[in-house]
């Protein structure tokens, strides 16, 4: 693993390298990850390949970068990367969670940049009652995880720990979610905390929910050839998953041109264990 810059407009944009192959990948993670959370994928890719994990703005080494964020900010910084990176040829897209919404944008925006897209649990509107209140909403959701970002912990391994008894990853955990968990640690020990931006997390939420519909669109309107990869358990181990299956059945039918596969995993798992990101390699991979 190597850590490179991506140059964007306002600074510098971190991401983990991970292989030294010619044919490269790009990967997006989720709402409040890094790119650490590809670790499990890189070591499922071919030698000749590379994958080029983002850290996307307001997490992991680039906390610090400015907003405002949102979807079509994250995907302008994935098409920097995808320019600079790919060097004139297109590249495979991977997001998973939230960098799935981030990813579609950028494939949407600019097909001519990408040879395939892999949605990994995201990038299915989430449906939210008309009359809601985004804020509420966003409350229940992202509530825990927002208040996970201003706790502190006594040590790194505290906070590996407080990660190793989550419901999702308690049975399956792996030395590749500890180091992951690591990487997004900060701080003094008696005060250690995650490197998320709290207030980027929150303006990301609220963009999911307020306009699912705009994700809709660019589901309909990709070009680049894209699969689906759901995970049939949700965010703590349950079923049914994040994107059950009618939603997943409504958008087959509304845009046929994405291949959907289903996967015997939860939201994290699906990414994080070495079975499932074996599939989801052998799809980026594809010829």
């Amino acid at each position: 693993m190597e850590q490179v810059t991506v140059e964007v407009p306002d600074g510098t944009l971190t991401a983990l390298r991970f292989g030294t192959g010619p044919r490269i990948a790009v990967a997006a993670h989720g709402i409040t990850a890094s790119g650490m959370a590809y670790l499990s994928v890189a070591r499922q890719l071919p030698e000749e390949w590379s994958l080029i994990a983002l850290d996307l703005r307001g997490r992991g080494g680039s906390n610090e970068l400015p907003g405002p964020y949102g979807m079509t900010r994250h995907a302008e910084d994935i098409c920097a990367a995808a320019e600079q990176f790919g060097q004139g040829h297109p590249v495979a897209l991977v997001g998973q969670s939230m960098g799935a919404y981030a990813a579609l944008r950028a494939a949407a925006r600019q097909p001519e940049l990408f040879s395939r897209l892999i949605l990994v649990d995201g990038g299915l509107p989430l449906p939210v009652p008309a009359d809601a209140d985004p804020d509420a909403v966003l409350a229940a959701t992202l509530g825990p995880a927002l208040a996970r970002l201003k706790d502190t912990f006594a040590s790194e391994e505290a906070y590996v720990d407080f990660f190793r008894a989550h419901p999702a990853l308690a049975a399956e955990w792996t030395d590749d979610m500890a180091a992951y968990v690591r990487y997004d640690a900060t701080g003094e020990p008696g005060a250690i905390r995650s490197r998320v931006n709290g207030a980027a997390v929150a303006e990301d939420g609220r963009d999911l929910l307020v306009n699912g519909a705009s994700f809709g669109e660019d589901l309909v309107k990709l070009t680049v050839p894209t699969v689906l990869l759901h995970a049939r358990r949700g965010m703590f181990g349950q079923e049914p998953g994040m994107l059950p299956a009618p939603l997943v059945a409504h958008w087959r039918e509304r845009a046929p041109h994405v291949v959907t596969e289903l996967v015997d995993a939860n939201h994290y798992t699906i990414l994080m264990t070495d079975g499932p990101a074996a599939v989801i390699a052998r799809h980026l991979t594809a010829e």
